[in-house]
């Protein structure tokens, strides 16, 4: 059955919400991204204020994204308000994913950037940090773009397209290093106009463990319909259109009531 999973993304030490396809850096800004970042919502509160929220809720599966640089001690202060109960990612490479698992007390990591060096995958570089952390702690974000009627992993928040596609294949070869996924729709991240529903479908045919998708989600129902299209395989982020995150498309209360009815005490 798919459920309602939280996130809390980082930027610059705040939580924010941000129109993922504007995360890129401007040669011309001093402050790199400022001047081209399209923000939802930025937050008032601590990321510790939404950690203390979702293990109130025990809304697990949640993930930290440090979005660039600056987010360290944001993303502690989170993971200390529910030690080994949320993921984090953003940075994360063979180095130092013991201490975000150990120090820091994330319950797993996530990884996407330091497993594509020059924009090209290395299986070599999985396999070093599945003998470091082991496979069931490790969540690989395949977060993609399309290009050319496909869909494109892209690193660096989003910037870069790497040489993997995610397919049945790419699917079915790294499920050999992880214990979940996690995919964010970045052509459609932030704007709340609905999901990849093609994306969506297919994640539900070609996974076998757990895949969390986030991108364009902007009412209740598109978790009825996320559950349709999957089977019930992929579960659902809901970031600007949250009414915690500034939103007005969907409510905290009515995603916890979901997920209750839905098998998760």
């Amino acid at each position: 059955m798919t459920l309602f999973r939280p996130c809390i993304d980082l930027h610059n030490g705040q939580v924010k919400q941000i129109v993922g396809a504007s995360l890129k850096d401007d040669p011309t800004s001093a402050q790199t991204d400022e001047k081209v970042l399209r923000t939802n919502f930025v937050s008032s509160y601590p990321s510790s204020h939404y950690a203390s929220l979702y293990k109130k809720h025990n809304l697990t599966g949640a993930h930290v994204i440090k979005l660039g640089p600056g987010n360290d001690q944001a993303a502690l202060e989170a993971l200390a308000a529910w030690p080994n109960g949320l993921q984090v990612g953003g940075g994360i490479s063979v180095d130092n994913a013991e201490y975000w698992l150990n120090e820091g007390k994330a319950g797993k990591i996530i990884v996407t950037s330091w497993l594509f060096p020059q924009a090209r995958f290395s299986e070599e570089r999985l396999k070093q940090l599945v003998e470091k952390v082991g496979k069931e702690r490790i969540v690989v974000d395949i977060s993609c773009k399309v290009k050319d009627g496909e869909w494109i992993v892209a690193m660096d928040k989003w910037q870069t397209l790497t040489d993997m596609k995610v397919n049945a294949e790419s699917i079915r070869m790294l499920e050999s290093y992880c214990s979940e996924f996690l995919v964010h729709a970045a052509d459609v991240e932030g704007l709340c106009k609905g999901i990849d529903s093609e994306l969506v479908k297919k994640l539900g045919e070609w996974c076998t463990i757990p895949v969390t998708y986030a991108g364009g989600g902007h009412a209740l129902s598109d978790l009825q319909l996320v559950h349709d299209l999957s089977n019930g395989k992929v579960d659902l982020t809901f970031g600007s259109a949250l009414d915690i995150f500034g939103g007005s498309g969907v409510k905290f209360d009515d995603c916890i009531a979901w997920n209750k009815a839905n098998g998760q005490v």
